[in-house]
């Protein structure tokens, strides 16, 4: 079970996640829950992040090693995550792997421009998100949930297209904490949240946030629910139209 969240911004690409593993006994039968890592950084600029089979999880990010290792990020994007596909189908079916056991999302530089892209539960075909279109997406058991929050935070915040890193963390932790706050099982905190971004010296760097600024900005997240409770109680209601007269029998 897991929640994972990406947001494509105007400067970088922030890529989050909860901090739970379940433990299976079969394919129905759950046994114990534990906190691991999600998020991988692999290299100087890329971030993963999976969904589904921890075995499938842990070739996946073999396999981005190697492309990293290649310089597969250097060239044109698109190439590079049908690349990436590739090998990882090819990897998977070494061991009959059935399709739909394993989804992704990765945060990469490419040709000097930040990128992010969903590798589908289905059939692990990549999507690139864009800033023209979609730019934020969602995976996992908790995927009812967090897509509707994310298109709440569009329709609020980002009618004008992405939003800078800075507002894509707090999105991402506003997400991450709605899930795992209504989610009945599976989803669990910490968050765990990456940005991929242009540093000073003009290079692009992948980093997993801080405990400390992950609780800052949930503490930002904590006052702007706390503002919208307030604004209900600012609110006068309208004055009740007078009723009409009763009429006479």
């Amino acid at each position: 079970m897991t929640a994972i969240v990406g947001v494509l911004c105007k400067d970088g690409v922030v890529l989050g996640a909860d901090s739970s593993t379940t433990f299976v006994a079969g394919e129905q039968f759950r046994t114990i829950e534990q906190q691991s890592n999600k998020v991988a950084i692999i290299g100087p600029q890329v971030i993963v992040a999976g969904t589904g089979a921890v075995g499938l999880s842990q070739r996946f990010g073999a396999v981005v090693q190697k492309a990293v290792a290649a310089n597969i990020f250097d060239g044109d994007k698109l190439e590079a995550v049908k690349a990436i596909t590739r090998a990882a189908i090819q990897d998977f079916q070494q061991t009959f792997a059935r399709m739909g056991q394993y989804g992704a999302l990765a945060a990469f530089c490419s040709q000097d421009h930040a990128c992010l892209c969903e590798f589908a539960l289905e059939d692990f075909q990549p999507e690139l998100k864009t800033d023209e279109g979609i730019w934020y997406c969602s995976m996992g058991s908790t995927q009812f949930m967090t897509d509707p929050f994310l298109g709440l935070m569009r329709d609020v915040f980002w009618r004008s297209g992405p939003p800078p890193v800075s507002e894509g963390v707090f999105a991402v932790i506003a997400t991450l904490e709605h899930a795992i706050a209504l989610n009945p099982g599976g989803v669990k905190e910490p968050v765990q949240v990456a940005v991929l971004k242009r540093e000073a010296n003009g290079a692009w760097h992948a980093r997993l946030l801080a405990k400390e600024e992950c609780y800052e900005h949930s503490q930002s997240v904590r006052a702007a629910r706390q503002h919208l409770r307030d604004f209900r109680s600012t609110q006068q209601p309208a004055a009740a139209a007078g009723l009409p007269a009763v009429p006479k029998a």
